[in-house]
């Protein structure tokens, strides 16, 4: 079951959701349909709806029995130790008759929280480490090289994924030095994109992501996605880069083989997908600790 809300919904967006929904007021339709179609519908939500704002409750398996999904909002869905909350923002001025929003610091403590909380389910259910390997830093126009996850429960590895990826351009030097990917590996144990993604958001499902610099990952993750046709890839995270910020000062930089090192670990495999998710859960784990 699930609930939509919308508002300046464009009358092509209102005629496909029609086809799978009832709409019992103006802008809220309901139905029961299945993951699959939901994720489709939501995507030409986010495509289509581009003034309007959309609000998507549906079933799930948390304790509360349903999620929530936003487009073009201000008030963000996140699991707050297994609760599924919606966080609303701070106005800019205090309203007539009402209190001064937050104090930087007390949103700032709301958002460690948020972490907090969302660490500690991550180790009641688990979660999944991941990492890409990329010919270069723009998703709309490099490409993916290799997709890694470890499968965590209770801080042990239970299961890992791991598959090199052909792409349609050359692969550069550069990025060949840097990861030792390559071109003959590409092509004889490699798998086209299509493959590649459809076994990793598999192996994933709708899990708990850990990942450094999580923006990086997800913009290409997202647009392969698109490119092949495949749902959206929208799984929450949590992102070792911004945690490391908020809890390490003293340090060179913030480069996950400098986070490493600050912690005793050893990065001589760094740079290849795997290894990088075994990095990435090490500091993740230490990282864990200074937030307890």
């Amino acid at each position: 079951m699930i609930v939509l809300s919308l508002s300046n919904c464009p009358p092509k967006l209102r005629g496909d959701l029609s086809k799978w929904l009832v709409e019992i007021n103006a802008g809220v339709y309901v139905g029961r349909v299945s993951a699959r179609v939901r994720d489709e519908l939501w995507q030409r939500v986010c495509e289509n709806l581009r003034d309007g704002r959309a609000t998507m409750v549906f079933r799930a398996n948390t304790e509360q029995g349903m999620d929530f999904r936003v487009h073009n909002t201000t008030w963000i869905p996140v699991d707050y130790d297994g609760i599924q909350l919606m966080l609303r923002p701070a106005e800019g001025a205090r309203p007539e008759g009402g209190s001064l929003p937050p104090s930087r610091a007390a949103q700032r403590q709301t958002v460690q929280a948020i972490h907090r909380a969302a660490a500690r389910k991550a180790q009641r259910e688990g979660y999944y480490v991941v990492d890409i390997e990329t010919t270069g830093l723009r998703a709309d126009q490099h490409e993916i090289l290799e997709i890694a996850a470890l499968h965590i429960v209770g801080r042990q590895v239970v299961e890992q994924f791991e598959t090199l990826v052909r792409i349609r351009g050359n692969l550069p030097a550069t990025i060949s030095e840097l990861t030792g990917i390559r071109e003959e590996m590409l092509r004889e144990e490699g798998v086209e994109l299509e493959e590649g993604m459809r076994r990793f958001l598999s192996f994933v499902g709708d899990g708990q992501i850990v990942c450094y610099n999580a923006g990086f990952d997800y913009a290409f993750l997202k647009r392969a996605c698109r490119k092949c046709h495949l749902p959206e890839f929208k799984n929450r995270y949590l992102d070792t880069l911004q945690l490391a910020k908020q809890h390490l000062e003293s340090i060179i930089d913030y480069k996950l083989t400098t986070l490493a090192i600050h912690f005793g670990m050893d990065v001589s495999g760094a740079h290849r997908a795997l290894a990088d998710c075994f990095l990435t859960f090490a500091v993740f784990e230490k990282l864990k600790e200074l937030d307890a």
